[in-house]
């Protein structure tokens, strides 16, 4: 790994996560970088490129919700520091991978490095996936009630988890797939999931409470 370009990554790239919402801030990030880098072990590609493309993969949400993907793609094409590591066409190679790593597109990504981020960014570990839905809702819905964040959830999960969800995975090595079995029983499990829900909404009501005053207060 280039120093330089890990250097500046760390100083001027992954910091931006720091103002995302609670689902995608700098421990997110983190661990779809490491999860990119164990499953690039597998494949003959420039470690560098998916290394970047796991940092950038979600700056694109300082513009745009909605189309984080792409505007993270724009801002890989528009960093003129990455010239000095990346030729012209790696560096369209990393802005595609941001693009398409997406869960919600429909389309297979079009490199192994968008394979590899797309998959890297699933992290579907059960706990996790759960945890950082009722977090995305506390930071986004804040009118819901406990129940309101209840049926927000159990929605999301349907819609992107259990059998005929949008989610694809794309990487043979990755351990997704027992893992997608794994929640999938969770979800059809009621009373467990509303479990899990209580716990991690009651664990994490405090925490979101006072990041909303932390915004109000410094103006953000």
């Amino acid at each position: 790994m280039n120093p330089d370009l890990q250097r500046y990554i760390e100083s001027e790239i992954i910091p931006r996560y720091d103002n995302f919402d609670l689902a995608h801030r700098r421990d997110h990030v983190e661990t779809v970088i490491s999860q990119s880098m164990e499953l690039a072990q597998h494949y003959d590609v420039n470690p560098e490129m998916v290394y970047t493309a796991a940092a950038y993969h979600d700056t694109g949400l300082s513009v745009d919700r909605k189309t984080h993907h792409l505007e993270s793609g724009k801002i890989i094409r528009n960093d003129r520091h990455l010239e000095g590591w990346f030729t012209t066409e790696e560096i369209e190679t990393i802005a595609q991978a941001a693009e398409d790593h997406r869960a919600s597109n429909k389309s297979e990504p079009r490199s192994i490095y968008g394979r590899i981020l797309s998959e890297a960014d699933r992290v579907i570990d059960p706990v996790t996936i759960i945890r950082r839905t009722v977090q995305y809702g506390l930071s986004n819905y804040p009118e819901l009630d406990m129940q309101g964040h209840y049926s927000r959830t159990v929605e999301h999960l349907k819609e992107k988890y259990a059998e005929g969800g949008y989610l694809k995975l794309w990487i043979a090595e990755s351990p997704n797939a027992a893992r997608l079995e794994e929640l999938r029983h969770i979800i059809k499990n009621e009373a467990k999931l509303n479990s899990l829900f209580v716990e991690l909404y009651q664990q994490l009501l405090p925490t979101t409470s006072q990041d909303r005053s932390n915004t109000r207060e410094t103006g953000m």
